[in-house]
């Protein structure tokens, strides 16, 4: 996002889809796009702006797919730890039953797990969403990725944006924030030539699939 804050269409296409789940029914809006490319950011802003938003305030919860990564000692008994962060290292089986429980009528409390980046855990629980919220914004690289498990996370949502960086700016976020969290400089431009990139050239595939594309923030289809 950029110093500007949320573009207000973006509150808009929230509001109406709390007020489409006076049906009873939460809504559950996807926020897709590669690793780097601003999901954090974007959730995070819009998260402030649902606080302050008269029509929003205290009906839009939060659940992240990241506290989906398998736990490190299943990782290391498949061989995928070197690859954390792939599809596959991904509980997605329980991802898409929780955002199918979101969704459910009628509504029942919903607990999930959030992921402790200090560890590099998913902390199972740790997310509580009360039968209040309207609307559960839920973001991650694979939402609309069309193999594996995953078309069944795409199914549980109602709405798909997807957020879209120029490449060498979003490697350049990427080795940043894998410095910051301790890995050494040439360490961390080898992970995201690798890793990360294999994983961003499958995300990409699914641009066109989604409801609305931001770049940096900004609406641009």
């Amino acid at each position: 996002m950029t110093g500007r804050g949320v573009d207000t269409r973006l509150l808009d296409r929230c509001a109406a889809l709390v007020e489409a789940a006076a049906d009873g029914r939460r809504r559950v809006l996807g926020i897709a796009g590669a690793p780097g490319a601003g999901k954090t950011t974007l959730v995070e802003a819009l998260l402030a702006a649902v606080a302050a938003d008269p029509r929003l305030a205290d009906r839009v919860a939060h659940v992240p797919m990241d506290g989906y990564h398998l736990p490190n000692a299943e990782l290391d008994r498949l061989g995928r730890r070197d690859r954390k962060g792939a599809p596959d290292t991904f509980d997605v089986g329980a991802y898409a039953a929780t955002l199918a429980t979101a969704r459910a009528v009628p509504r029942v409390p919903l607990a999930a797990p959030s992921f402790d980046h200090a560890v590099g855990e998913p902390e199972p629980g740790s997310i509580e969403v009360g039968e209040g919220a309207d609307l559960v914004v839920t973001e991650g690289n694979y939402l609309l990725l069309p193999e594996g498990g995953w078309p069944a996370v795409r199914a549980e949502l109602d709405e798909v944006w997807f957020c879209d960086l120029d490449p060498s700016r979003r490697r350049t976020r990427l080795v940043e924030r894998h410095v910051l969290a301790g890995r050494e400089p040439d360490d961390a431009q080898a992970w995201v030539d690798g890793s990360d990139e294999a994983n961003a050239r499958l995300v990409v595939t699914g641009r066109d699939e989604a409801d609305l594309v931001l770049v940096d923030g900004r609406i641009t289809a």
